[in-house]
C-alpha cells in the first residue's frame, strides 16, 4: 500500500467534538475524537484529512484522554508530550500553566498562587515559544510585583477551559518555527467539523473559596457548537470567566546588604555622630575604625525587614470562535478566533524599618552574628521605620485571528496556507506607592534566628498618626504591546512510497513596545511639596539640618490602620500599624494630576522581521523487519532587529541582522512492537532577552544600580541532543526514559563593576526624583551592570515517565491508575558577580579617603543555569468509574537560582516547593455532573533566598488553599 504522510494542520491531531469547558480546571466529558496520527508527521499537530478510522478514539472520560495523549506521543518521530481536553478539563488548574507542569520535565513559576511561566528541561521560559492555533505569540501580564517585558508567555493570562489540547514539542524539526531552546508549545481551541452533527452545548459553574482571603469567586464556562448534517460546514464559540480574591502574607527582607552604622553598642563609629536620626552631610572620610564597627559592618543585615500583606484580585475572561468549511475531501478552510482579557489589582500593605541606604543615622545595639556572617538579630535606635500601601491596577487584552487553507491538489501533492495577527496590550494605568515615614524610631529589634519566620518589633507606636509624617509618593504608569504578524507556506509531496519531501516559507514580524512614566516625588517638607503644581523644591542641605521636616504631616483622614493576618508571624511581632490610605492620600496630594516623566530604562522598543524557509525529508520503511521512521532537514532564517531606548534621554535606534541555518534530525525504530527508541539532533537558536537589546539605560536609585543594553547581543545558540526509550507495555500505558543534553555556544553573561555615579557620564536627571540617590547621588558606590557575550553553558538531564491503568487488579481496583514522571537537570555555566565587600580600616589607623566603605567584590562564579531545578517529580493517582472519578496529584520542585543578585549576594532564587492539588466528581445523569476540587491543600509556603551560600531570607509567603465547588451540564 502506498505510503502517505497526512498534510500539516495547526491544530493538533486530538480534535474536539465538543470543546471541554468547565470552571476551576474541572470540564467536559463531550465527545470528542482523537485521529491517531501517522507515524512519519512532521510533528504532533498533524491530522488526517479523510474522515475518522474506525479505530478512533473517542474522548468520553479521563483515562481515555490519556490515551489519546499517548497516542499523539507514540505517532510523532520527534519527542513529544501532549495533554488533550478532557486532562486539561479534569486537573483542578485554574490556568494553562498549571496544567502543563503535569508534563514530564516541566515546571512552573507562580506569582499569587497562580501559575504564570513554565521551564522545560531546565530552561526558562524566556527559552520556550508558545503558538496558539499554529500561531506564535507572546501573551503579557503585569500580573504580580514586576511586569513582564520579555519573550516569556504569561500562561495566566487564559483559562484552560478555553483549550482542547496542548502539545508540547521537545525536540526540533526543519519544518517547527525556530526561537526555542527549550521546547515549542502548542495551545490549540476547538474544531467544530471533530464533533458530532448538530448543536453540542456544555456549560459548567463553580464557586472559588481561599482559605486565607475568605472570599468566594464565581467561575463560569460554556461552549456551543454546531456540525452540518453533511459534515462540510461547522460553528463553535465558547467562553469561560472567573474572579477571584486570593492574599499573600508573609515576611521580606529585600536582600541583605553590608554597611556601616553610626554606633554599635554605644561605640561611636564616626568622628562626627548623628544626633536624633538626622545624619550629617559629610559621612566618607570621618568613618572611626574599630573591632565592634568593622565586625558590623562587614556582616550583612536585612535591608528592609518587614511583614505585610499582598491582595490579589483578580478577573479572567476569555472567548473562542472557529468557523470550518469543508466543501470536499481535498479542501478546508478555517477562521479562527481568540481574545482574553485579564485583570488584576495588586494592593501591598507593609510595615517595615528602612536599613537601605541610612544605616549611616542608625545605631546598633544587642547584636548577633551568625555563622555566615549575617547580623541576624539586632536592636536599631535612630531607625527609619516605614509603611507603606501599594496599588497596581493592570488590565492584559490580548486578541488574535488567524486562518488556514489546507488544499490537495491530486494525490501526491498538498498545501496548506496559514496567515494571522495577534496582539497582546498590557497596561497599568495606575502603580502608586504612599510611605509614612518615623525616622528616628527607638528600641526597633528584629530576630531573624529563624530566617524564615523572623521576629520583627517596633519599641515605637506604629498606631499613631502624630509619629509619622508622609514622606513619599510614586506614580508609575506603563504599558507593554506585543504584536505578531505571521504568514507561512508549507507543501508536502508524497515522492515515492515511504517518502515525502516538504518544502516551506514564512514571513513573521514581531513588535515589542514598552513605555513607562513616573510621577515619584520626595516630600521635603517645609513648603517642599506643591499640592496643586506638583513642584518640589528640595536641596542635599535640607536632609541633614537638625530642624529639617521631611514630610507632610499625618492625620487620621489620610491614614487606616492595618492588621496583619496569619503571615506565618512568631510570638512578639508587631502585628498593627498604620498605612497610608491611598485615595485620600491622593486627593490630598493631587497625585494623578502631576506630570509625568519619561522612565528611560523601560521605554524602549524591538522590531523583529524573520523572513526564511525550510527544506525536510521524511521516511519510513522496514529495515530487517525493525521499523524505521525518520525526518531530516534544514531551516534558514534570516533576522532583521531593530532596537529603539533612550540614552540621556535622547531616541537611539539600533539596526542589525544576522542568519541561522538550523538543520535538524529525528529517528524513531520501532525494534519489537511497542518499543520505540528516539534520537534527535539539532541547531537550535533564541533570539535575545528583550529587555537585554535596548541601546538605553536604566538607574535605581533606591539600590544605587545602573543597567545598560547591548544591542549587538548574539542569540542563544545550541546543539540539542536527545535519546529515548519508550515501552507501551499495555492500553493507556507508558514507560519511558529519555537523556537529554543542550551544548550551548552562545550565552550573554551579565558584566558588574562598582563606581560612583559620575564614573558613568549619565546626568543627574535621569536619577528616580523619589529615591535616595537623588539627594545624595554619591552616598554610597552604586553597581553598574552590562551584558556581554559570554562562552557558554552545558546542559544534561534524564527525564523518567510511568503511567498505567490498573486493569492487572480485582474488581473496582481496577478501576484505579496512576501517572508518575521526574527530571534530573545538570548545568554548567559562569556569572560574574558582585561578591561581599571586604574592605575595613585598621582600627587606630588614621581615617583617610582610601578608608570609604566598599567596593563589592568582582568574581567569577560557577552555577547552574537561571531557573533551573536539579529535580523535579510529578505524581498523580486517579480512580474512575461509569459514574465516579477522583483525583489527587502532587508536584515538586527543587530549588534553583533565579538570577544574579545585588548589595554583594551571590545570585537569588527559591528553594523546593511542593504542592498538592484535587478532585472528585459524580455524574448524576448523563448530562449532569457535579464537582469538589481543591489547590494547594497543603498551604505550602514559598520561600525566596539571596545568596546562595548562606541563604538568606529574601521572602516567605504562603497563598492559602483554593476549594471550587459547582456543577457540568452536557447536552
Amino acid at each position: 500500500m502506498k505510503f502517505r504522510v497526512s498534510r500539516f494542520d495547526w491544530r493538533i491531531g486530538a480534535s474536539a467534538a465538543a470543546v471541554a469547558l468547565a470552571l476551576g480546571a474541572a470540564a467536559t466529558a463531550s465527545a470528542q475524537t482523537v485521529e491517531p496520527a501517522p507515524a512519519a508527521t512532521d510533528d504532533a499537530q498533524a491530522q488526517p484529512a479523510e474522515e475518522p478510522a474506525a479505530d478512533e478514539i473517542v474522548v468520553t472520560g479521563f483515562r481515555q484522554s490519556l490515551e489519546a495523549a499517548l497516542n499523539v506521543k507514540r505517532n510523532s518521530v520527534s519527542a513529544v508530550d501532549a495533554i488533550v481536553a478532557e486532562d486539561i478539563a479534569k486537573f483542578p488548574d485554574q490556568n494553562l500553566a498549571e496544567s502543563l507542569q503535569r508534563i514530564p520535565g516541566i515546571s512552573i513559576q507562580r506569582d499569587g498562587g497562580e501559575g504564570r511561566a513554565i521551564t522545560v528541561r531546565g530552561l526558562g521560559s524566556q527559552f520556550t515559544r508558545v503558538r496558539v492555533n499554529g500561531l506564535e505569540t507572546i501573551a503579557t501580564s503585569h500580573d504580580g510585583a514586576s511586569s513582564n517585558r520579555d519573550r516569556a508567555f504569561d500562561f495566566n493570562v487564559f483559562a484552560s477551559e478555553l483549550f482542547t489540547s496542548i502539545v508540547v514539542h521537545k525536540t526540533a524539526e526543519a519544518s517547527l518555527d525556530e526561537g526555542s531552546l527549550g521546547a515549542v508549545v502548542d495551545l490549540n481551541t476547538g474544531n467544530p467539523l471533530a464533533g458530532k452533527d448538530g448543536f453540542t452545548l456544555v456549560g459548567s459553574a463553580q464557586g472559588s473559596y481561599n482559605d486565607l482571603s475568605k472570599n468566594w469567586g464565581p467561575r463560569f464556562a460554556g461552549l456551543i457548537g454546531w456540525k452540518s448534517p453533511d459534515g462540510t460546514l461547522g460553528a463553535s464559540i465558547s467562553a469561560a470567566y472567573q474572579s477571584t480574591d486570593t492574599l499573600e502574607l508573609g515576611n521580606n527582607t529585600v536582600r541583605w546588604a553590608q554597611a556601616r552604622f553610626d554606633s554599635v553598642n554605644g561605640t561611636p563609629c564616626f568622628y562626627s555622630a548623628n544626633t536624633g536620626g538626622t545624619p550629617v552631610a559629610n559621612s566618607g572620610g570621618n568613618y572611626r575604625p574599630s573591632t565592634a564597627c568593622d565586625a558590623v559592618a562587614l556582616a550583612f543585615h536585612p535591608r528592609i525587614p518587614r511583614y505585610g500583606e499582598v491582595r490579589h484580585d483578580r478577573e479572567r475572561l476569555g472567548i473562542t470562535g472557529s468557523i470550518q468549511w469543508a466543501p470536499s475531501d481535498a479542501t478546508r478552510i478555517s477562521i479562527d478566533g481568540l481574545f482574553s482579557r485579564f485583570r488584576e489589582n495588586r494592593e501591598e500593605k507593609w510595615g517595615e524599618v528602612l536599613l537601605r541606604s541610612n544605616e549611616r543615622s542608625i545605631n546598633v545595639s544587642n547584636y548577633v552574628i551568625d555563622d555566615d556572617n549575617n547580623l541576624i538579630s539586632a536592636t536599631l535606635d535612630d531607625a527609619w521605620v516605614r509603611t507603606e500601601h501599594f496599588l497596581k491596577q493592570s488590565k492584559t487584552t490580548f486578541y488574535q485571528i488567524g486562518g488556514s487553507w489546507d488544499q490537495d491538489l491530486g494525490d501526491n501533492f498538498r498545501f496548506t496556507l496559514l496567515g494571522g495577527i495577534s496582539k497582546s496590550d498590557a497596561d497599568v494605568p495606575v502603580e502608586t506607592t504612599f510611605v509614612f515615614d518615623d525616622r528616628d524610631a527607638q528600641g526597633y529589634h528584629y530576630d531573624y534566628s529563624d530566617m524564615n519566620r523572623p521576629v520583627l518589633t517596633f519599641g515605637t507606636s506604629v498606631t499613631n498618626p502624630a509619629n509619622f509624617q508622609l514622606a513619599e509618593l510614586r506614580d508609575r504608569p506603563s504599558n507593554v504591546t506585543n504584536k505578531f504578524r505571521t504568514v507561512q507556506l508549507r507543501t508536502e509531496w508524497d515522492v515515492a512510497e515511504g517518502f515525502q519531501v516538504k518544502l516551506g516559507g514564512l514571513y513573521r514580524r514581531f513588535d515589542f513596545d514598552s513605555e513607562a512614566f513616573t510621577r515619584d516625588t520626595v516630600v521635603c517638607g517645609n513648603g517642599g511639596l506643591d499640592r496643586v503644581l506638583g513642584t518640589v523644591t528640595c536641596s542635599p542641605s535640607s536632609a541633614f539640618g537638625p530642624a529639617a521636616v521631611y514630610g507632610l504631616p499625618v492625620t487620621s483622614a489620610i491614614s487606616e490602620l492595618f492588621r496583619l493576618g496569619n503571615a506565618g508571624q512568631p510570638g512578639g511581632t508587631t502585628t498593627e500599624w498604620l498605612v497610608p490610605n491611598i485615595g485620600a492620600a491622593a486627593d490630598y496630594t493631587n497625585l494623578y494630576n502631576r506630570p509625568t516623566a519619561v522612565d528611560a530604562g523601560n521605554t524602549r522598543g524591538v522590531t523583529e522581521e524573520v523572513k526564511g524557509g525550510y527544506l525536510q525529508f521524511d521516511a519510513k520503511t522496514e529495515l530487517g523487519g525493525v521499523e524505521v521512521a525518520v525526518n531530516a532537514g534544514i531551516r534558514y532564517v534570516r533576522t532583521d532587529q531593530e532596537s529603539r531606548g533612550l540614552t540621556s534621554g535622547t531616541p537611539v535606534t539600533v539596526n542589525r541582522d544576522y542568519e541561522d541555518w538550523l538543520p535538524a534530525v529525528n529517528l524513531a525504530i520501532t525494534p519489537v512492537h511497542d518499543v520505540i527508541i528516539r534520537a534527535a539532533i539539532a541547531k537550535v537558536m533564541t533570539r535575545p532577552t528583550l529587555g537585554n537589546l535596548t541601546p538605553g539605560g536604566s538607574v535605581d536609585g533606591f539600590n544605587y544600580r545602573i543597567n545598560y543594553g547591548n544591542p549587538f547581543l548574539e542569540p542563544f545558540r545550541a546543539t540539542a541532543y536527545d535519546l529515548g526509550l519508550e515501552w507501551y507495555f499495555a492500553p493507556g500505558s507508558i514507560a519511558s526514559v529519555a537523556f537529554f543534553r543542550k551544548e550551548i555556544q552562545s550565552f550573554p553573561v551579565a558584566e558588574t563593576r562598582s563606581g560612583s555615579f559620575a564614573s558613568t557620564g549619565l546626568p543627574l536627571s535621569i536619577i528616580p526624583p523619589s529615591s535616595p540617590a537623588a539627594i545624595n547621588p554619591e552616598g554610597q558606590l552604586w553597581t553598574i551592570n552590562s551584558i556581554g557575550n559570554g562562552a557558554g553553558a552545558e546542559l544534561n538531564g534524564i527525564e523518567l515517565s510511568l503511567q498505567a491503568p490498573f486493569r492487572f487488579l480485582p474488581g473496582f481496583l481496577s478501576n484505579f491508575g496512576g501517572i508518575v514522571n521526574a527530571t534530573f537537570v545538570d548545568s554548567d555555566a559562569d556569572y560574574t558577580v558582585a561578591g561581599p565587600t571586604v574592605n575595613a580600616c585598621v582600627p587606630g589607623a588614621t581615617p583617610t579617603a582610601a578608608c570609604a566603605f566598599g567596593p563589592n567584590v568582582a568574581a567569577t562564579r560557577s552555577s547552574t543555569l537561571f531557573g533551573l531545578s536539579k529535580k523535579a517529580f510529578n505524581a498523580t493517582l486517579y480512580y474512575e468509574d461509569s459514574r465516579f472519578s477522583a483525583r489527587a496529584s502532587v508536584s515538586y520542585r527543587g530549588p534553583y537560582n533565579d538570577q544574579n543578585s545585588g548589595t554583594g549576594n551571590v545570585f537569588e532564587g527559591y528553594d523546593a516547593i511542593t504542592n498538592v492539588d484535587a478532585s472528585i466528581r459524580y455524574k448524576l445523569t448523563d448530562w449532569i455532573e457535579l464537582s469538589v476540587e481543591g489547590t494547594n491543600l497543603t498551604d505550602a509556603y514559598r520561600e525566596r533566598f539571596t545568596d546562595v551560600d548562606a541563604q538568606r531570607n529574601y521572602e516567605y509567603n504562603h497563598f492559602g488553599r483554593t476549594f471550587l465547588v459547582g456543577a457540568r451540564l452536557k447536552m
